[in-house]
């Protein structure tokens, strides 16, 4: 389970790239560009193919981000995701958010070996302010269940 203080500082992070979202448009990678986007933070989608997504660019890799970013939001296969922290790391991303279905445990170990901050099996619209109508009643039951991070 994430620790509360990882899933605090990810967030405070206002920069992030976002590996995950999909030229349909459809995919829960695209849903997180936009929430995010409209309470405020800077995201950078990473897509191998596309040069622009939801009328923002987007860049190949991690590596070819314009700017520095605090931390990167995972949101594709676990196999791919251990491909992907690999390349945070080389980046000089330390910190890694692996949306729910993203995680693996060889990720995860990764980035506890290489001391980076990660945030695992924790849906990230949940915790971002102002949380949205059914992200906060999810937050609500996983709280009385005692399954928020402590």
């Amino acid at each position: 389970m994430a620790s509360k203080k990882a899933v605090n500082e990810f967030l405070a992070e206002r920069t992030l790239a976002i590996v995950g979202v999909s030229r349909s448009g459809k995919k829960m990678g695209n849903g997180i560009l936009r929430d995010l986007t409209g309470k405020g933070y800077r995201l950078y989608p990473v897509h191998p193919e596309a040069r622009e997504i939801d009328g923002k660019p987007c860049y190949p890799a991690l590596r070819n981000l314009p700017e520095p970013v605090g931390g990167v939001i995972v949101v594709v296969p676990p196999m791919v995701t251990e491909q992907v922290v690999r390349e945070a790391h080389e980046s000089g991303i330390s910190r890694v958010w692996m949306q729910q279905g993203a995680e693996s445990d060889v990720a995860i170990r990764y980035c506890q070996e290489h001391n980076m901050q990660e945030v695992h099996g924790e849906c990230i619209l949940m915790f971002a302010h102002p949380a949205g109508f059914p992200h906060r009643v999810h937050r609500f039951f996983n709280g009385v269940l005692g399954k928020l991070p402590q």
